[in-house]
C-alpha cells in the first residue's frame, strides 16, 4: 500500500500539460460510467436511462473540448495519467461493478460526481497561466455545476411523474421481493417453529440453561437450513427475486432471530421469570410479523393477526401441554 502511494504524484507537482490530460482521462471515464448506469436500468427503468445517456453525451463534449485545447498548446500526444496515478485526487468506490444497485443508489453517485468534478475544474483553473486554458476549465467548473441543474431537465424531459412514480414502485417491488419476502418467511418459521421444542423443553424440564441450549440449537439450525433452502431453490433469474445469496442471507438472518428472541431470555436462571419474559417476547414477535404483513405484503391487518397471532399461539399451547405432560 505504501509502495502504491509513493509512486503517485502530487496534484501540486502537475504540470498544465498533465493537469489536461487528467482531465481527459476523467472525463472520459464520466462519460463510461454514466453509460454503464444507463445500460444497466435501461431494461427496469427507461426514462432514468434516457437520463444517464445525455449525461454521457455531455461529458463527451468535456472531453472533446479538452482535447483539442490540448492539441493547440501541445500536440497531438496526451500523456497517459488517471486519477489513480495522483496522490489526493478525489477516488470513487467502483460500485458500478456491483451486480445489484438500487436506484436510489446510482442517483446519489451521479450527484457525487459532480460534485467532485466541479471541485476539480476550480483547483484545475487554478494552476494555469495560459488564459484560453484558464477560461476553458473555469468554463468546465461552471458546466460542472450546472450539471445537476441539467440533469434536472433532463428529468424533466425524461423523468415524468407518472415514469418516476413506476420506477419507484418498481424499486420498492424489488426490494419487497429480495429482503422483505424471504425476511418475513424466516421471521415467521424461526418465531413459530421453535415454539414448540422450546417451551416444550421449558416445561418439560424446568431448567433454564437446558432450555436455553435447545433454543439456541433450533435458532441457528432453522436459520441455516432456512438460508440455505431460500438461496438454493430459486436463482432469481426467471421469478426477477434478485440475488439468491441476498434472499438467503435475509431468510437465514431473521429465521435465527425469531427462534432467539424467545430463547435468550432463558439466560435468566429464574425459570417462571425467564418463561414469563419470553412469552411477552413471543407477543412482541408475532404482533411484528403481522405488521410486517400489512405494512409490505398489503395483507389486512386483522387477517395477518388471525393468520400469525393464533397460530402461533396454538404452537405455543402444544409445546406448552407437551412439555408439561
Amino acid at each position: 500500500m505504501f509502495s502504491a502511494l509513493a509512486n503517485r504524484r502530487r496534484f501540486s507537482d502537475l504540470s498544465e500539460r498533465e493537469v489536461l490530460a487528467l482531465a481527459i482521462s476523467s472525463e472520459e471515464d464520466d462519460a463510461r460510467i454514466y453509460r454503464s448506469f444507463a445500460e444497466r436500468l435501461r431494461a427496469e427503468y427507461p426514462a432514468t436511462a434516457t437520463v444517464f445517456d445525455g449525461m454521457a453525451e455531455e461529458e463527451d463534449g468535456h472531453r472533446k473540448a479538452l482535447i483539442e485545447r490540448h492539441r493547440a498548446r501541445f500536440g497531438e500526444v496526451i500523456p497517459l495519467i488517471r486519477r489513480e496515478h495522483v496522490a489526493g485526487f478525489y477516488a470513487r468506490k467502483p460500485m458500478w461493478l456491483s451486480a445489484n444497485l438500487s436506484l436510489a443508489t446510482i442517483r446519489a453517485e451521479a450527484e457525487a460526481m459532480e460534485r467532485t468534478a466541479e471541485a476539480f475544474y476550480v483547483q484545475a483553473a487554478k494552476r494555469t497561466t495560459d488564459a484560453a486554458t484558464r477560461k476553458l476549465l473555469g468554463d468546465l467548473a461552471a458546466a460542472e455545476a450546472r450539471h445537476e441543474r441539467h440533469a434536472e431537465n433532463l428529468t424533466e424531459d425524461n423523468l415524468t411523474g407518472a415514469a418516476r412514480s413506476e420506477e419507484d414502485s418498481s424499486a420498492h417491488r424489488q426490494f419487497v421481493l429480495t429482503w422483505v419476502q424471504p425476511g418475513l418467511a424466516g421471521l415467521m418459521d424461526g418465531s413459530v417453529s421453535t415454539l414448540a421444542p422450546i417451551f416444550a423443553t421449558a416445561f418439560a424440564t424446568q431448567d433454564t440453561h437446558t432450555t436455553l441450549l435447545v433454543g439456541l440449537a433450533a435458532s441457528v439450525g432453522a436459520g441455516i437450513s432456512m438460508g440455505f433452502t431460500e438461496a438454493a431453490h430459486d436463482d432469481g433469474v426467471i421469478s426477477g427475486r434478485g440475488s439468491p445469496l441476498k434472499r438467503g442471507l435475509a431468510s437465514g438472518v431473521m429465521t435465527a432471530v425469531g427462534g432467539l428472541g424467545h430463547a435468550l431470555p432463558y439466560l435468566i436462571p429464574d425459570f417462571w421469570t425467564a418463561t414469563a419474559i419470553a412469552m411477552v417476547v413471543v407477543f412482541v414477535e408475532l404482533w411484528a410479523i403481522a405488521w410486517i404483513q400489512n405494512r409490505y405484503m398489503e395483507t389486512p391487518f386483522f387477517r395477518a393477526v388471525l393468520q400469525v397471532v393464533v397460530g402461533g399461539a396454538l404452537v405455543f399451547a402444544a409445546g406448552a401441554l407437551i412439555g408439561g405432560g
